[in-house]
């Protein structure tokens, strides 16, 4: 077969389009930047119609530079930064309120009494999380209660809840339908990952119309067809997964026991659990990892918030660098022991710790610190808390040995060396680095027949470099034991 899957990957601080050819491979991609909004302290916002844009403008920019035409794309995958909330008119499909990001902290409070008053147990058994600002329910509820008139029209059934790939596509096909995947469903606080369905009680709990809900399709599926006037042709949009569980199918981590690292914005831990919803014992998430022929295949998983964003906070913030490989290059010029630690905790930390009011801070400064040395905690703070969430697995009895590893920061090598160090574990980059929009890419090529099976998948998996351990035990022991009391720190 020849053609082209297009794969839309709509991440936190920018849009991408990749073109993939029927062997998997990447042919041609485009990428966009927009803004980030930050109103108050611990709140994090997008414009929809950035998301939007920037997602069209990225298609039409990879088909028309690269002399590609819609009549030569097979299907359409969509990926997307999941947990970001958008609530829109189901009629216009305008917006009525930003989108919420993933990493916004503005409802710890109403998760706290939640907390308080023992529900914890409840949204646990049913839908794998933990109560957290972090998930889109209590951000839905927010915007339901904070902005005038919208909770009326909710009830009325004028609106309509999505996160970001529910809002592409809506918009694709020009508002013909409102659909998720299980991926994204299961990150809501509203699904029930053992029924695979919305849950009535938890809709109740958080005030929130079963009206507003999209319908649940598995990973690969008929989501739809794109708006001929968009592209110049119609397309099918076969394949959606939200970003992480999208990258492990990427990875081609289909057997039990093999996982997936991707560092982001935030930094993603997935192991697949296979069909079994293991319950975690020290605070990490069982999630859906896929789901193909209405059987899911579920995952353990630990959240990190910041990760790529801290090289963004030391460019941007702090302007210490111009770029990410300024980074890699002043981490070559620092000795492993320089003393100092970064918690990026700007918006709380993640797993295992889920503390929402946690704040970033550099410990260890002398007259001696640099550029250099804050720089180089800042990529090693990226590890630790990969570290963090192997610890919490091991402690879960499941320990991956072998990691798989993707995402903008695993271009760098000396980050995969220190991980691998301060792991005790081998780490593999693999020759596709864009494995979010791969998986998806594979998702749509499985439903349309691309790719005839899982198996043929993984065969197409190749590593492009093996980093291996060398430090000793004691030292790994004693950088780590450096990071955990930094954390203690920011914690109280």
């Amino acid at each position: 077969m020849s053609g082209y899957i297009l794969s839309i990957d709509q991440g936190t601080t920018s849009s991408r389009a990749v073109l993939f050819n029927t062997q998997g491979r990447v042919h041609a991609l485009a990428q966009k930047e927009f803004s980030q909004h930050f109103p108050n302290d611990g709140w994090v916002e997008h414009n929809p119609d950035d998301l939007w844009d920037t997602v069209l403008y990225t298609c039409r920019h990879v088909l028309s530079e690269n002399s590609v035409s819609a009549s030569d794309l097979i299907a359409i995958g969509i990926t997307n930064q999941r947990e970001t909330t958008i609530v829109w008119d189901r009629e216009t499909g305008r917006p009525v309120y930003n989108a919420i990001v993933w990493q916004d902290r503005r409802t710890s409070g109403y998760c706290q009494s939640l907390k308080d008053q023992g529900y914890e147990d409840l949204i646990s058994v049913r839908t794998g999380l933990l109560i957290d600002p972090y998930f889109s329910a209590t951000k839905i509820r927010w915007i339901l209660d904070e902005v005038p008139g919208v909770r009326a029209r909710a009830e009325r059934g004028e609106l309509v809840f999505g996160t970001v790939d529910s809002y592409l596509l809506w918009h694709l096909t020009d508002g013909k339908e409102h659909r998720t995947d299980a991926t994204n469903a299961s990150r809501t606080l509203l699904f029930n990952i053992h029924t695979q369905e919305w849950d009535p009680d938890l809709l109740e709990l958080f005030s929130i119309p079963a009206s507003m809900l999209p319908e649940v399709m598995d990973c690969a599926a008929d989501f739809g067809v794109s708006c001929k006037g968009l592209l110049g042709e119609e397309v099918p949009i076969l394949g959606m997964a939200g970003d992480q569980q999208a990258a492990l199918f990427g990875q081609t981590c289909f057997k039990e026991g093999m996982a997936k690292s991707t560092y982001g914005t935030g930094c993603f831990l997935m192991l697949n659990t296979g069909d079994k919803a293991l319950v975690s014992k020290n605070r990490l998430l069982t999630t859906v990892a896929y789901r193909l022929n209405g059987k899911p295949t579920y995952a353990l998983e630990g959240s990190i918030f910041i990760a790529g964003a801290t090289i963004q906070w030391l460019r941007d913030g702090l302007q210490l660098i111009k770029g990410a490989s300024d980074a890699e290059l002043l981490a070559q010029q620092t000795p492993l022991d320089h003393g100092v630690y970064m918690v990026p905790a700007f918006t709380g930390l993640g797993a295992p710790y889920w503390d929402p009011n946690a704040r970033g801070a550099i410990f260890g400064l002398t007259r001696d610190t640099g550029i250099k040395e804050i720089v180089t905690a800042g990529l090693q703070a990226v590890c630790y808390q990969t570290k963090d969430l192997q610890k919490a697995m091991e402690s879960d009895g499941v320990r991956p040995i072998t990691l798989r590893v993707d995402g903008g920061m695993a271009v760098n090598d000396w980050v995969l060396t220190f991980l691998a160090d301060i792991l005790g574990a081998n780490v593999d980059r693999p020759e596709i680095i864009e494995t979010t929009a791969l998986g998806v890419a594979y998702l749509a090529g499985l439903k349309a027949g691309v790719f005839e099976s899982l198996e043929a998948l993984q065969a197409m998996w190749r590593c492009d470099k093996r980093f291996e351990p060398v430090m000793s035990k004691s030292t790994r022991d004693d950088f780590y034991a450096g990071w955990q009391d930094a954390v203690r720190r920011v914690q109280n």
